[in-house]
């Protein structure tokens, strides 16, 4: 059964990010434990860890990655329709106000995490720096093992150093 939903969690960045990484909308088991890609079948943090050969596991350890690595993390919708965690489900979408956080920022370039983000944004969203797709990291993207979506999510480096 669909259920209004509200985004809850608080962007992760500070003033030196140069990649802002967007997901669509924190799935129920992130919403209700208040951190990112928190299921664990998500292997959005196994992704960051072989990037960056290093081992997180709390939320402050995975938080401090991020802004260490100069990578700044939000989600592309403030509030939406949705059936449990599946972004197929989504409707009603209001965005989150991405060109503010990007403000006054060092942030260069945008990942989508999804194809619900990546259209969701490009749809509402008007930004003057480039943006691109990356595949989900979610365990209902099968289709890519975690060898292939770190491989694809490299592109992030070149924008780092």
């Amino acid at each position: 059964m669909k259920e209004k939903v509200y985004h809850n969690l608080k962007p992760i960045y500070n003033k030196d990010s140069k990649v802002l990484i967007l997901g669509s909308m924190p799935s129920k088991i992130s919403r209700e434990v208040g951190f990112y890609y928190a299921n664990k079948t998500n292997r959005f943090w196994k992704v960051m860890e072989e990037l960056f050969g290093e081992k997180v596991e709390t939320n402050e350890e995975k938080g401090n990655l991020l802004i260490r690595k100069k990578i700044a993390l939000w989600d592309t919708i403030k509030s939406c329709d949705i059936v449990s965690s599946s972004d197929s489900s989504i409707t009603n979408v209001q965005v989150n106000d991405i060109n503010l956080l990007i403000k006054n920022r060092s942030i260069k370039v945008i990942f989508c995490i999804g194809k619900k983000s990546f259209e969701l944004f490009n749809k509402y969203i008007k930004v003057d720096i480039p943006v691109y797709y990356l595949p989900s990291t979610s365990s209902a993207n099968a289709s890519k093992s975690l060898n292939e979506l770190v491989n694809e999510y490299r592109v992030i480096l070149n924008y780092l150093y």
